[in-house]
């Protein structure tokens, strides 16, 4: 699922426990990412599911939510 496998890499990359993040978790205010975390993040996520994430497209990612929507969508679309 993807949830879960997103869920992982944010946890690593972040060092956050994996069992606190939901789909409604902020991605600044609950794991307190800052530019360049965000952006280690979507690249660890784009790697893993062979994606183009844009800088553009990062500025949507307010939530965990919102990420593991746009990985589905773009996984959707291959």
């Amino acid at each position: 699922m993807i949830f879960d496998r997103v869920c992982e890499i944010i946890a690593e990359q972040m060092d956050y426990p994996r069992e606190k993040i939901t789909m409604e978790t902020s991605i600044a205010d609950d794991l307190n990412a800052d530019s360049l975390d965000i952006m280690e993040v979507a690249m660890a996520i784009g790697d893993e599911y062979d994606i183009e994430i844009d800088e553009d497209q990062l500025e949507d990612f307010v939530t965990v939510g919102d990420v593991v929507r746009f990985v589905e969508s773009e996984a959707a679309d291959d």
